[in-house]
């Protein structure tokens, strides 16, 4: 029989590994409570028609790496990809959402994409996310990159990281400078890559985030964004940016950053390191006002990010270490019994203790040292008839009598 093996581009969260898994998304959540929002979940899939509008049927998720199946009743299903259609489709589809905007939302779970395995980037990922629905205002911007920075700062990651935030403008000004850069691109057409003549009908936005050395080249020159915004779009972005100054979170302006679809507007950011290789976003999103209603909704303003935790495990400090535990060692068999109940008592009360279920005291004791035990609880008929055991701290050596009743208070201590 072949060895089973997990699938390309899936691995497992092994218990030596958790901690760290946890430690980002728990410190991740705690920054998003304290400033007000809510923790939520989707399905793990959705209507394949949700990902082709929301993500948009020109991107390579949609077009290359969505995993999408028919199930027995003929629907097309696909695995989500991303966390931002399946909440604003949340939003549209419970209309007691609509009533409570802003909505604040955070998530974190599983995506699945269909792409070549990479360090930090798998074929099962998974992300936080953080997302705003119902806030036309800049200060919402300002909001979810200081929640972003909070974060990375709270995991030691900040330090090693640069914010570069830019304008996609509204979509007045944004249907202009398309038209520019069309033009702009149709005198280098030779020059340009097949992938971005392909995108120049498309999705010409994309071309100026090619990694293509050619592209690149042609980009240099490309006419800018910021040349092209209208008053509202800047007075918009002069506004985060003041925000940001005023929040104490650094930042680039980064010409180069871009979102392909139109209904991307306004604030684009990342946060990028040098500490990951070529792959050195950590965390990003934008304001994407337009989707919503591209998703058959109301009009509603948008913004949010989202952050692979694998990757954040990668740039983490150490989670925490777990409390240590105390070790029940039970002499005999009416011990033995009686120590269950003893160890559930202290469990109850908030108290790791771990028990072995076989082995003499000197296997039990070796045990509770390799699990790193503050402390053994031995207990036998002699003490089980006085009603109390004997208390052996493994750090200092010293062991004491302590009785039954006394025995939480004295491990709390």
């Amino acid at each position: 029989m072949t060895k089973l093996q997990p699938v390309r581009g899936t691995h497992d969260i092994l218990p030596d590994d958790y901690p760290g898994f946890a430690h980002v998304v728990g410190t991740a959540r705690e920054v998003a409570r304290l400033y007000g929002y809510r923790e939520m979940a989707t399905p793990i899939f959705e209507f394949t028609e949700l990902f082709a509008r929301g993500i948009g049927e020109t991107t390579d998720v949609v077009s290359k790496e969505m995993y999408t199946f028919s199930d027995r009743g003929g629907e097309s299903l696909t695995l989500r990809p991303e966390y931002t259609a399946g909440i604003c489709r949340a939003f549209v589809s419970n209309g007691a959402l609509q009533q409570q905007v802003p909505v604040k939302v955070f998530a974190a779970g599983p995506m699945f994409r269909y792409e070549r395995p990479q360090k930090g980037r798998q074929r099962q990922f998974h992300q936080i996310d953080l997302e705003v629905l119902g806030a036309p205002e800049p200060g919402a911007d300002v909001e979810v990159i200081s929640v972003a920075a909070d974060i990375l700062e709270r995991l030691g990651i900040l330090e090693r990281c640069v914010l570069k935030i830019n304008s996609l403008g509204d979509p007045e000004c944004r249907s202009v400078y398309r038209g520019v850069l069309v033009d702009y691109y149709n005198g280098h057409l030779a020059r340009l890559s097949e992938e971005s003549r392909a995108r120049l009908e498309r999705n010409p936005l994309r071309i100026l985030d090619s990694k293509d050395e050619g592209d690149k080249e042609v980009n240099a020159n490309a006419p800018s964004f910021a040349d092209h915004l209208n008053e509202v779009s800047r007075d918009f972005f002069v506004t985060v940016q003041d925000g940001l100054a005023a929040a104490g979170v650094p930042f680039e302006l980064d010409p180069g950053l871009v979102r392909g679809l139109d209904y991307y507007t306004h604030t684009a950011f990342e946060f990028v390191t040098t500490h990951l290789g070529a792959q050195g976003t950590v965390l990003g999103g934008g304001r994407y006002d337009g989707l919503i209603a591209e998703l058959g909704g109301p009009p509603t303003a948008g913004i949010g990010w989202a952050g692979g935790i694998e990757r954040l495990v990668m740039l983490a400090n150490a989670a925490p270490p777990a409390p240590r535990p105390v070790a029940i060692a039970p002499l005999g068999a009416a011990a033995e019994a009686r120590a269950l109940g003893i160890a559930r008592t202290l469990r109850r009360q908030g108290i790791a203790v771990e028990q072995d279920y076989r082995g003499n005291m000197k296997r039990r004791m070796q045990r509770a040292n390799k699990l790193n035990a503050r402390a053994a609880i031995i207990l036998g008929d002699d003490e089980l008839a006085r009603g109390v055991v004997q208390l052996k701290d493994l750090d200092s050596g010293v062991q004491r009598e302590v009785a039954l009743d006394a025995l939480a208070a004295e491990l709390k201590d």
